[in-house]
């Protein structure tokens, strides 16, 4: 199946110059959700994972999907005030600002094995602010796991000391 007919460009969003990769058209295919949830668990195969974490907020879809069919558990990464109790921080860079991501303090244990999901690969910013997170509480990054990367932007080069698999590369 070729997922990229179910990636939207839209242009100017968030802002001017930003071309966004809408993944909602793939999301709404029953056949195409079952296909990329199937793809991103082939390129996480053989790998120990007990917490696999979703990047808000579509990091959320996938990274649900792949918990399940891991057996592992989930666990929310959200913007600040989103989450009901104490958690630690991490600030970062993207592709058109800064943001400040946030973890349950007691979300992740020492040594736990974390796959990292999120739907999209840009500048890296976020994900690597995720694996400091996880580093923070003793966890120990097994991959970050995205539906595609945006190669141009080189965002791997902030993950070089992870293992890095996108499904859709652009």
């Amino acid at each position: 199946m070729n997922l990229y007919k179910f990636i939207k460009d839209i242009p100017d969003f968030p802002k001017k110059g930003i071309v966004f990769k809408d993944i909602t058209p793939l999301l709404s295919s029953v056949e195409a959700l079952k296909f990329a949830t199937s793809g991103l668990l082939k390129i996480v195969e053989n790998k120990r994972i007990d917490k696999v974490i979703g990047v808000e907020s579509r990091g959320f879809f996938f990274a649900t999907l792949l918990a399940r069919e891991l057996n592992a558990g989930f666990v929310p990464v959200r913007k600040p005030g989103k989450l009901p109790s104490k958690v630690v921080q991490e600030s970062y860079d993207l592709e058109y600002g800064t943001d400040t991501l946030e973890i349950h303090e007691d979300a992740i244990s020492k040594g736990d094995k974390v796959l990292v999901h999120d739907d999209v690969l840009a500048t890296g910013g976020t994900a690597e602010a995720v694996c400091k997170l996880v580093e923070k509480l003793g966890g120990e990054v097994v991959q970050c796991n995205f539906l595609l990367e945006l190669d141009f932007l080189q965002g791997n080069k902030k993950l070089s000391k992870y293992e890095v698999a996108s499904l859709l590369h652009y």
